[in-house]
């Protein structure tokens, strides 16, 4: 499965549009590595608790995706997108958003 923000592959020929696709995933950060990354805030630094976890987020929602584009048959899915936000009362939840569109590609 090729996965590009480009909107098309270079060198194949979009045969078929099957629809947007997206892959979400809604991750809390708990109190230890809350912890962790004040303490980066406070010493300056790079925040590896978070850091980690973004990583994290970002790859199980770019698996949702192409899972979701295998099962309508496609062979990729170009024009990707990833959204970030904080969600919760006390932005103690990130959510990592993918979308794009699955191709069949000739």
């Amino acid at each position: 499965m090729i996965l590009t923000t480009t909107p098309s592959v270079e060198g194949r020929t979009i045969t078929a549009y099957h629809g947007v696709v997206f892959g979400e995933v809604i991750s809390g950060v708990n109190v230890l590595k809350d912890f962790a990354a004040g303490l980066s805030n406070f010493f300056g630094g790079r925040s590896n608790t978070y850091e980690d976890e973004l990583m994290r987020a970002r790859t199980q929602a770019l698996a949702e995706l192409e899972q979701r584009a295998q099962i309508l048959g496609a062979d990729a899915v170009v024009g990707i997108d990833v959204d970030y936000e904080v969600l919760g009362a006390d932005n103690g939840m990130l959510m990592v958003t993918v979308s794009g569109t699955a191709v069949s590609l000739n």
